[in-house]
């Protein structure tokens, strides 16, 4: 991915030369998400996590952090991506919707960080918060993707950072809200079919930015669209689950298995539309 000496976005809250360190609150919403996460990475069992749901008092405490040289490359790298998200989506918006675009604005953390629908680290991988509107990451999660998960590739991080903004797109279409509303009534296995289709749309957003992306700026080379789609292979549930030692449970799939999350992110790079990125319509995922 050509993206080097080009425009950054400003919409980058900055807190990686501090770490939120202490004990976070009861975690709600995408957090027991992000929670998930964490189990598939790391091989554990989190179901005492997701029973412990209290409401307990805030304990905070920031600790300084060294910004490495890694870490400010890849900084850069996120606010270009992020710039390319804002000028592709205000043109889909403005062509496909008639409406304007409001961009989200992309929070970079370093180890431990709070947000509005719980607190966020590098083990819990990136995530959007609808509350603030913000997308979280440590861009750590990069070397996580590459080396322990098989997915390396500038465009392998594009793309993790585009399906973070395509919750965003969601959000403004009034897609997250009612989705989420759902679920909040339904029972656990419903509410995790429903936030398949989720994740779904979103890598099928996600191709839907790269098609524009490469018609926009070119920046596109030789094998990007190769390190997305592993990149999508790589973050199924099935492969996750596999890779952490467990036989893949489909009841408990909250972003859809490998397959699926490739052939939606093609599909959104092949029709370029919003309606062709409807899972939730869809009869078969």
């Amino acid at each position: 991915m050509q993206w080097r000496g080009r425009r950054g976005s400003r919409n980058i809250e900055d807190r990686r030369g501090k770490r939120t360190v202490g004990k976070a609150g009861g975690v709600g919403g995408l957090g027991l998400v992000a929670i998930l996460v964490i189990g598939y990475f790391l091989g554990i069992d989190v179901t005492p996590l997701l029973q412990d749901n209290g409401l307990g008092a805030q304990q905070e405490q920031s600790v300084s952090q060294e910004i490495t040289p890694a870490d400010r490359d890849a900084g850069q790298f996120v606010s270009v991506v992020l710039a390319d998200t804002e000028e592709v989506w205000a043109e889909i918006f403005r062509d496909q919707v008639g409406e304007p675009y409001n961009p989200a604005t992309l929070v970079l953390f370093k180890g431990a960080t709070q947000s509005p629908c719980g607190g966020a680290s590098g083990a819990s991988g990136p995530f959007y918060c609808p509350a603030d509107k913000k997308a979280y990451l440590d861009t750590d999660f990069f070397v996580t993707l590459e080396r322990r998960m098989g997915a390396g590739g500038d465009f392998a991080a594009a793309y993790v950072v585009a399906h973070e903004i395509a919750h965003h797109v969601q959000n403004e279409l009034g897609i997250l809200m009612q989705a989420n509303r759902i679920r909040q009534q339904s029972n656990q296995a419903d509410s995790n079919a429903i936030s398949v289709r989720i994740e779904l749309q979103a890598d099928c957003f996600a191709g839907l930015w790269a098609r524009y992306a490469q018609a926009r700026f070119a920046s596109l080379e030789q094998g990007d669209l190769q390190e997305a789609v592993n990149a999508a292979k790589q973050i199924g549930d099935d492969t996750l689950q596999r890779n952490a030692g467990r036989r893949p449970n489909p009841h408990t799939f909250t972003h859809g298995t490998s397959a699926q999350r490739q052939r939606w992110f093609a599909k959104g790079y092949e029709t370029a539309t919003i309606q062709a990125c409807d899972t939730f319509g869809a009869r078969q995922l």
